[in-house]
């Protein structure tokens, strides 16, 4: 009698792997025909001189040269490097706490909420293919930022409180990264579409009783956020972590990957624009691999 229900649960875990594996079979069948061959000829190509031949690529074997080339030669690498990692580690962590929180109101009951919803929806539509397109190149959307901009002229409340904090001098290389982060909360909010979603929906799975209890035991609601909400939705924390990570590297801003897309394109030096985007793509692995390795130390799994 015992065995049959621990039968049952690990045939239903067992069709859950299956399905899985059925839902991500387009990606994986996709990436081995398409991307795999190109992947490692990047990597051959970034220990290679390459010359452009008719109609073919001639490689000429250097080793470590081209990584020495971004290192040590290339003027712009190591400093750009070193300036998006800072800058993905900062707004991938306001893009976290900014989504968290917006997910945290849009679960609560009101009157509207569906539409708001929608609103916090649409970045996610509109940061995509052609919609991007249409933002970025959009005059009337340009214009209107300019007028926003010279109206607002000499109004920034950022501008007073790091004036001040300059003229004290606390903490002030630490205040205008948060300034910075405030200034751009539109972008902030852009990226924060998917997130919000995904944590949304991890809210929705939390049993209302659980928190009906709490009162009853006289927890407040700071009490419950922390002793509830969070050990519950913990593991989202790490998939909406790993997914900014990922997406704030792609992103059409990204003054690096805009560095390697000159270095291919227009200096046509592909063999150093192969190193520098595999130094780029290993040091965003480790970077999400050890991240995700401290992440998922606190994270709770409820089975």
């Amino acid at each position: 009698m015992d065995k049959k229900p621990k039968h049952r649960y690990v045939g239903l875990e067992k069709r859950k792997a299956i399905a899985g594996y059925l839902f991500i079979l387009p990606f994986i069948i996709g990436f081995a025909f398409f991307m795999v061959k190109p992947f490692f000829q990047s990597l051959y190509m970034s220990f290679n001189t390459v010359e452009l031949g008719a109609g073919k690529f001639d490689m000429i074997w250097n080793g470590f040269g081209n990584y020495v080339y971004a290192f040590r030669t290339d003027p712009e690498y190591a400093r750009l490097l070193t300036e998006e990692l800072l800058r993905m580690l900062v707004y991938s962590l306001a893009i976290i706490v900014f989504s968290f929180f917006v997910a945290l109101i849009l679960n609560q009951k009101f009157h509207g909420r569906a539409l708001v919803r929608a609103v916090f929806f649409l970045p996610v539509i509109l940061s995509s293919g052609v919609m991007l397109g249409l933002e970025s190149n959009n005059s009337l959307i340009a214009s209107l930022q300019q007028q926003v901009e010279e109206v607002t002229t000499g109004i920034s409340i950022t501008d007073g409180l790091q004036t001040i904090l300059r003229t004290t001098g606390v903490g002030v290389r630490a205040f205008e990264k948060v300034f910075e982060v405030i200034d751009n909360i539109y972008d902030v909010a852009l990226a924060s579409g998917m997130q919000i979603i995904i944590f949304l929906s991890g809210l929705q799975t939390i049993p209302k009783s659980m928190y009906e209890a709490a009162d009853i035991e006289g927890c407040t609601a700071w009490e419950s956020l922390w002793k509830i909400t969070f050990p519950s939705i913990s593991s989202l924390f790490l998939v909406n972590w790993i997914y900014t990570v990922v997406d704030f590297c792609m992103r059409s801003d990204n003054e690096l990957v805009e560095k390697l897309q000159k270095v291919m394109i227009q200096n046509q030096n592909y063999g150093a624009s192969a190193a520098m985007t595999w130094t780029y793509f290993l040091i965003v692995i480790a970077f999400i691999g050890i991240t995700s390795l401290l992440l998922n130390k606190v994270v709770y799994y409820n089975d």
